[in-house]
């Protein structure tokens, strides 16, 4: 469960009623939710995601009648390098000889 997360879906007007707020997600079941929705224009629908502990923005899309994770896949947040002011540079990295 997530106690802060941002989330957004953008969809074609069509399917308006599919779309609403939340607070307090499971976003596994919230992803799980939009995958299953009777989505008049699936293609068109695009789930942004960020979870508490997480510093951008996931997008999620239907394609073939499932739910995928389209951008970004990498960097994550836990790569060494991500966060170029936490001193996690990698030697040859941004701020190399620093």
């Amino acid at each position: 469960m997530s106690w802060v997360a941002n989330v957004m879906i953008s969809a074609d007007a069509s399917d308006a009623e599919n779309v609403g707020a939340l607070n307090h997600a499971d976003l596994e079941a919230l992803r799980q939710r939009v995958a299953e929705c009777p989505w008049q224009e699936p293609n068109a629908v695009q789930l942004f995601v960020m979870d508490q502990k997480e510093s951008f923005f996931r997008l999620w899309m239907i394609r073939a009648g499932d739910l995928r994770q389209f951008a970004p896949l990498e960097p994550s947040e836990e790569d060494a390098g991500f966060y170029r002011r936490r001193g996690d540079w990698s030697a040859d990295g941004p701020g190399a000889g620093a």
